[in-house]
């Protein structure tokens, strides 16, 4: 990253802490996994979120749960010109990776964002709601902080968890993924963004659910 675009990202985040060492995500790379079938649904996956995103034309986007920053990649090179925030729990195992990749990093808790109102024209929150303790108030957050567009998906439960016991697989939670406190399904998730945005569309690359919506003025 440039010094220039270090400043400009210091500008979007406003009082968070830009640092390369805090991030946190998933461990289990799932985006670029060797599996024939999990890569045909990641390729179904990435084909979704690349038209949700494609309407809109964003300058500044933040990235909600950045993980392995493989989102935040593909966003950077649909658009070269926005500058991009990713945030997510401390976890100083990822530094090195996000380092390597350039890419702007703040800690921070989604349901106390550290920044203004109206900041960000485009917010990506994928495979994270699950895991939220209180799902309602980050998403009050995020439509706080965005201005234009929310792009979201979550696993769908129900084959999500089908999936999980065909293979074995957290058997003596019925198929729950560890850290999947919430559940929805194609409905019902729908339904929730629609209480804090104005849900435009609404996608099934299986096994998730994937909403697009647009700010309520």
């Amino acid at each position: 990253m440039t010094h220039a675009e270090r400043n400009e990202s210091d500008e979007v985040v406003g009082s968070a802490v830009v640092a390369d060492d805090v991030p946190t995500g998933n461990t289990y790379d799932k985006y670029n996994t060797s599996n024939p079938i999990e890569r045909r649904m990641m390729k179904g996956f990435f084909e979704h979120l690349d038209a949700f995103v494609d309407v809109t034309e964003p300058k500044r986007i933040l990235e909600v749960g950045l993980g392995e920053g493989i989102v935040s990649e593909r966003l950077r090179a649909r658009f070269p010109d926005a500058s991009i925030v990713g945030i997510d729990l401390a976890d100083g195992e990822l530094g090195a990776h996000w380092r390597s990749r350039g890419l702007a990093a703040a800690f921070a808790d989604v349901e106390h964002l550290p920044f203004a109102d109206d900041v960000f024209d485009l917010v990506v929150a994928i495979e994270v709601f699950e895991h939220f303790p209180d799902p309602g108030r980050a998403l009050r957050e995020l439509a706080r902080v965005g201005s234009s567009h929310l792009v979201a998906s979550v696993p769908f439960e129900p084959v999500w968890r089908i999936g999980n016991m065909v293979r074995g697989r957290y058997l003596s939670a019925l198929g729950n993924t560890p850290g999947h406190v919430n559940h929805w399904t194609r409905g019902g998730f729908s339904r929730f963004v629609g209480g804090q945005w104005d849900v435009e569309d609404v996608a099934s690359p299986l096994p998730w659910t994937m909403v697009r919506a647009s700010t309520r003025r």
